[in-house]
């Protein structure tokens, strides 16, 4: 049973109400965040869907926006072969639920996003670092954290253990070579002699 990304599309916006486009030759679903454990299940288990496998959940940060956080899921039906991408808004201190109840893959998918963003998973029983340091400050995919972080950690041979210190950065600004393609320079570099003078 084969059917075309619009006859799917459609089939999925007449069971439920949610935004539903198709970008990038692939599905989009927009929902509120109350209705993602309903949605991620009707979309496993209804027989024109098929999406059994979570592939990825991720988040993205808009701190202009009241609802800054999108938080995306994406699934993938073997049996289709097709793609789909929901997506749900949330801000800092609303949680989403989590979705381990559905697809029991998305504990460590929950955790990333919560590591990175600071989007809190209510109903996830393990939520706490995956990628980053447990004693780590923030969370370093927010627009908003310090390109530099907040401390740096090195190993001192003295006490034989890795040291966190606040990051210093003793340099305002740096002299670069002329080969440093941020100076701009107004001579010739090495190599582009030979190219064409406009």
């Amino acid at each position: 049973m084969t059917q075309t990304l619009s006859e799917l599309a459609e089939y999925i916006k007449q069971t439920r109400p949610m935004e539903v486009s198709i970008i990038h030759g692939e599905l989009l679903l927009v929902t509120d965040a109350s209705h993602i454990v309903p949605l991620l299940s009707f979309l496993r288990d209804d027989e024109k869907c098929q999406f059994t496998q979570l592939v990825d959940i991720c988040g993205v940060d808009y701190p202009k926006r009241a609802k800054r956080f999108e938080v995306v899921y994406n699934l993938l039906s073997v049996k289709l072969n097709q793609r789909v991408r929901v997506k749900i808004l949330t801000d800092e201190a609303t949680p989403v639920t989590s979705v381990t109840s559905v697809f029991s893959t998305a504990g460590w998918f929950e955790r990333e996003v919560w590591d990175m963003y600071g989007v809190v998973f209510s109903g996830n029983a393990d939520l706490r670092r995956i990628l980053t340091d447990y004693g780590f400050d923030g969370h370093p995919q927010r627009k908003d954290f310090p390109l530099t972080g907040y401390v740096e950690l090195r190993y001192d041979p003295e006490h034989k253990r890795v040291m966190y210190s606040p990051v210093k950065l003793p340099q305002a600004y740096r002299s670069f070579d002329f080969m440093s393609p941020w100076e701009g320079p107004n001579y010739v570099l090495p190599g582009d002699e030979k190219a064409k003078k406009a």
